[in-house]
Order: C-alpha cells, then structure tokens, then sequence
C-alpha cells in the first residue's frame, strides 16, 4: 500500500495561448511549465505596477518572487473569476510586507538607515507608518466592510470595479462604502 492513499490530478495540458484560470488550474495540480507561462505574461505588468507604488528594486523583486511562490502554494484555493486582480492582490500585499518588514528594523529600533540605503520613497514611508499611526488605529476601528474597501481602493490602489471584482460586491457598494468609511475615517482623525 502506498503511504498517500489519494492521487494527485494529472496536469491539464497548457500552452502560451491558454486562459489564466486554465493555467491557475494548471498550476493547482503542480504544472511548472503552467507558472513559468503565468510568470512570462504577468510580471512584467506586475513590475511596472509595483515600480509606480515603490522606488527599491530589490523589494519589488522579493514581492515578485513571494507572488509567484505564493501562487504555486495556494493556486488550489483560488475560486473566482479574476486571476489577474487576485495576482495583483498577491503582489501589492507581499510588497507591503517586504516594506513593513525592512521598515520595522528602522522605526522605533533605534537603527538608522546609512548612506548606502535606498532612500524611501514617500509612498514607503507613508504605506509604513499607516500601521503605527493614527491612521492605522482609525483602520482597525471601521467595521470589516468598510476597511475591506479602504484597504483594496486606497492601500492597494485597485479601481472600483477591480475591488468590486476582488471583494465580489457590485461597485455601487464600493463606492457607498468607500465613501463612508472615508467619513468615518475624517470623524475618528479630527
């Protein structure tokens, strides 16, 4: 007997000309040929996506890699209709996480970056701080919903109809939402 009694699905068969949710399935049942086409049509628009929110390289690189990877683990998981936001979603947030982390040894560690760091760009500093501030704990203090929009519009600079697609509400409630959480948000930072 083997010591994994189930099977793992075959591969479908894909080609530079399949669809992004074949290639996700692809991938799903451990395709590498499947990611390396995934990769070759989404990272350079991933890239140049990212370059707009952050001026490190090298941390756009990890937040590539970390996509990518992620994508290869949880490729199963994915249940919508919108492969290239839940990449981007993949993206940004890995970036924020590269960021955080770099961020967190200079904020309140008492280090200070040398002359041969890369210098921030505002947006770095800014998407840093959001965590620590009073903006942060304005954050954590709207419903789910209403940081559910914030977070996909603003932090993670999607379109309406991109979070509405991401969050699977109509954009009517995107930008309802939107607007109130911008309200609450303006009460709780006066």
């Amino acid at each position: 007997m083997r010591p994994f009694p189930f099977r793992r699905r075959a591969a479908p068969d894909v080609t530079a000309e399949s669809n992004d949710a074949d290639l996700i399935t692809a991938v799903a049942a451990r395709s590498t040929v499947a990611l390396r086409i995934l990769h070759q049509r989404h990272a350079p628009w991933l890239r140049a996506r990212l370059a707009r929110r952050c001026a490190d390289a090298d941390a756009i690189d990890d937040a590539l890699q970390e996509t990518f990877l992620a994508v290869w683990r949880s490729a199963g998981g994915f249940r919508g209709d919108n492969p290239a936001g839940w990449l981007w979603t993949i993206a940004v947030r890995r970036l924020i996480s590269a960021l955080r982390g770099r961020g967190a040894r200079w904020v309140g560690s008492g280090i200070e970056p040398n002359d041969s760091s890369p210098v921030a760009s505002a947006e770095d500093v800014v998407l840093l701080s959001v965590e620590h501030g009073d903006l942060g704990a304005a954050l954590n203090r709207l419903s789910p919903e209403l940081r559910a929009v914030i977070e996909a519009t603003v932090l993670d600079g999607l379109t309406t109809k991109e979070a509405a697609g991401l969050l699977g509400i109509p954009e009517g409630t995107v930008k309802t939402r939107a607007m109130r959480a911008r309200a609450r948000l303006r009460e709780e930072l006066s």
